[in-house]
């Protein structure tokens, strides 16, 4: 599933994204440019609460 995250702007928001992804059990894969975040191994509901947890607005793409 891939989410919109519209306030991620730079390679520590990526690392922070992935980090919280991965501690949630899933695998993520960021793309800056576009401003989204394709999330495998997690549920929608779990991997859009990471991102939010992380400290970043979320919504599906």
């Amino acid at each position: 599933m891939t989410f919109t995250v519209p306030d991620m702007t730079c390679g520590h928001c990526k690392a922070a994204i992935e980090a919280a992804i991965a501690q949630a059990g899933g695998r993520a894969t960021v793309d800056l440019a576009q401003k989204t975040v394709a999330v495998d191994g997690l549920d929608a509901g779990r991997a859009a609460q990471a991102i939010r947890d992380a400290g970043y607005e979320v919504s599906p793409a």
